[in-house]
């Protein structure tokens, strides 16, 4: 039996619950920081505001990324979706980089004029099984 060729993959739930409570900490520590100073808690809540924003596409667009027979649908602008037939997918990748002792995974989807990047928290698996799943999937629409 075969795994399901429609599968989707979102950011990790405790995500936007995690940036909400960074964005109201942060505006507590600029109001309590702020000694007199109105720059501190403005320059705070600008911050924090960027934040909740980045959380709140974590809550509107939580999908990043889904696959079904016909090819992959990817995350596009703060809460669009792009629909990539098969025929558009050239390439699909995981890029390893490492810089200074960190290594960082990219999931490299090329779309010929696009290119679609996917990092761990976007997806919320191990990008190589993530890579594995859409190779699978491509090579059943065959």
């Amino acid at each position: 039996m075969h795994p399901s060729p429609n599968r989707q993959w979102r950011v990790p739930r405790v995500l936007p619950v995690a940036k909400l409570i960074g964005a109201a900490l942060l505006v507590a520590l600029g109001l309590l920081l702020a000694d007199g100073d109105p720059v501190r808690p403005v320059v705070a809540g600008v911050v924090a505001a960027l934040l909740a924003g980045w959380a709140a596409r974590d809550l509107v667009a939580p999908v990043r990324l889904a696959v079904d027979p016909g090819g992959i649908t990817v995350a596009h602008g703060f809460a669009g979706r792009r629909r990539l037939p098969w025929s558009q997918v050239e390439a699909i990748t995981v890029a390893r980089r490492s810089h200074r002792g960190l290594t960082s995974e990219t999931l490299e989807i090329d779309a010929g004029e696009s290119l679609h990047l996917f990092g761990r928290y976007d997806l919320d698996a191990p990008l190589d099984e993530v890579a594995g799943t859409l190779h699978a999937a491509r090579d059943a629409a065959r």
